[in-house]
Formats: structure tokens, sequence, C-alpha cells
């Protein structure tokens, strides 16, 4: 159990790495990995079971002591992304199906990625959890509205079909893995240090089957499409932040909404364009796992070295008192 610990533990430090690593391998030996497309919605089932299994009381708590923050995070999240993609996709002239691709990304709740950068920013962490949770619990009814509202103009959209997959493939698996918990939390409590690295499994096959499925299309618009998905993640963590500062919010809940805000359940994204668009539909979110981890991860870097400044600053002041 040790052994399994220490991995899990190592894959969860290196989750970017692996993502870029079979991300590059997708595009190399594509044959290697296609025949994972016909398992994308079940990886990520996977995936969000793993998050039922963690999910406790004390991730409500932040709900509780300060709601109108959770609010604000939630609301952040679905009206920023959603926004700034629409804006890009129409801004730019994006091709149907790559501006649908964008769009839908940008209507996801935000990834549980978000919160180890929150926590390694010296952020918020509770607050990232907690909004993290409440987001992917009412992605089954936002998401596909947002998908409606915004991807209409490029292809048809229908919010029926979405909502069954993302019941089926978020919020049924959250539901399961409470179950479990509820009923064998021993087992459970010996097992959860594996989670991670199933779920880094889970996102490195949904990456690589997608790359590997598109590779041709990357060719011809791989450049277009990553630009994009930076200036769509940059512009995220921006407008988050500055959300949260003008709202008054304090410093470490400003870094938790930001990189809530930027960073976003790409595996949702990749497992609807596949099953309700195109392969090329889920290109965006593809790029968007592995670009938002390295973004998350020099940020996250950026304002821990900031805190640990601060906080050097702070103790010479007192010393010298």
């Amino acid at each position: 159990m040790d052994i399994i610990r220490k991995i899990s533990h190592f894959a969860g430090q290196t989750f970017g790495i692996w993502v870029i690593v079979f991300a590059v391998l997708g595009f190399s030996f594509p044959s290697l990995f296609t025949w994972i497309s016909s398992y994308i919605t079940i990886f990520l089932g996977i995936i969000m079971f793993g998050m039922g299994l963690t999910l406790q009381a004390d991730d409500f708590k932040e709900l509780l002591r300060k709601p109108w923050h959770v609010i604000i995070g939630v609301i952040a999240q679905y009206t920023i992304m959603p926004l700034v993609a629409f804006g890009l996709a129409f801004g730019l002239h994006l091709p149907a199906e790559i501006a649908v691709g964008v769009i839908l990304v940008g209507c996801c709740p935000g990834g549980t990625a978000s919160n180890v950068m929150t926590f390694l920013a010296k952020g918020n962490t509770a607050l990232s959890v907690a909004v993290t949770t409440i987001s992917t619990l009412l992605a089954p009814v936002v998401t596909p509205v947002l998908i409606m509202l915004f991807a209409k103009e490029w292809l048809p959209v229908s919010p029926g079909s979405l909502f069954i997959s993302i019941l089926q493939a978020v919020l049924f698996p959250i539901i399961a893995g409470l179950i479990v918990k509820m009923f064998f939390r021993k087992q459970v409590a010996k097992a959860v240090h594996a989670l991670p690295l199933v779920s880094v499994i889970g996102i490195v096959a949904i990456v690589s089957a997608v790359v590997s499925g598109n590779r041709e299309n990357l060719l011809q618009s791989g450049l277009l499409i990553f630009s994009v998905v930076i200036l769509h993640n940059g512009i995220g963590y921006l407008l988050g932040f500055l959300c949260a500062k003008l709202l008054k919010m304090d410093y470490p809940s400003q870094k938790a909404i930001a990189i809530e805000v930027g960073m976003q359940n790409s595996g949702l994204g990749a497992a609807l364009a596949t099953a309700h668009f195109s392969p090329l539909s889920a290109v965006p979110s593809a790029i968007f796992s592995v670009w938002h981890n390295l973004s998350g991860s020099m940020l996250a870097t950026y304002w821990s070295k900031k805190a640990k400044r601060k906080q050097t600053a702070a103790n010479s002041s007192d010393l010298s008192l």
C-alpha cells in the first residue's frame, strides 16, 4: 500500500508532465491510442467516481462560512469562461467545429486540478474545493443550457442529450462514489491514496485518445486552436482575479477564484464533443487539458514564491523589532 501511495503521490505531483508526454505520444503514434476514443465517457466516469469517494462534509463548510464567496466563484465560473469562449469564437471567425469545441470547454465546470494549484499557490483551498464541487453538481443543468445558448449559432445543439450525457458521466458516478463511501468507509479510507493515480490515468487516456484521433486536424489547425486556448485560459485567470478583487475578497480567495475560473473540466468537454459533435470539436478540450496544467503550475509557482517572500519579509521585520 505504501508503494501505491508513493506512486500515486508522484503521479499527482507530476500530472502536467504526464499529460504532455502522452499528448506527444498520441500525436506520434496514433494507432496505439485511437481505440481509447470509445471509452472516453467511461474514463471520465471513473474520475468522477473518485471525486465522489473523496467528498466529505468539510468540503461544504466554506459554503456555510462564506456563502457569498462560493456563490461568486460559481457565477464567475459559469459566466466568464462561456462569454470569453463565445467572444473568441465570434471575434476570430473560428470554423464551426472549433468554435463549438472552444465553447464546450468554456461551459464546463471547474476541474479538480484547480484545487491542487490553489493549494500550491497558497490560495484559499477550501473555497476552491467548494466552488469545484458546487459547479460540478450544477453541471447537468447549467452546462447544456449554456452550450445551447452560445453554440447554437454554429451547430445544432440538443440540451436534453447533453443533460443525459452529463448525468451519466458526472453526476451518477459522483453519487455512486458517495454511496460506496457510505457503506465501505474503512476500505475507501485505505484505497483513497490511489485516487490521484487513477485521475491521472483517466485524463491522460482522454487526452491521448483525442490527440491520436485528430492528428491530421492538429497538423492543419493545431496552432490556431492552441493560440485560442492560451487566450481563453489566460483571460479566464485575469477576469476571475479582477472579479474577486473588485468584490473585495481577501487575497488568498482572489487567487482561488482566478485559478478556479481559468481551469476547466476539459475531460468533460472532450467527452461531450466526442459524443455529440465531432472529433475536431474535442481538440480544444484536449489542448486545454495540456495547457491549463502548465499555466496553472506556473501561476501557482509565482504566487507561492510571492507568498514566501512576503512571509520572509514579515519575519525579518518582526526580528528587527
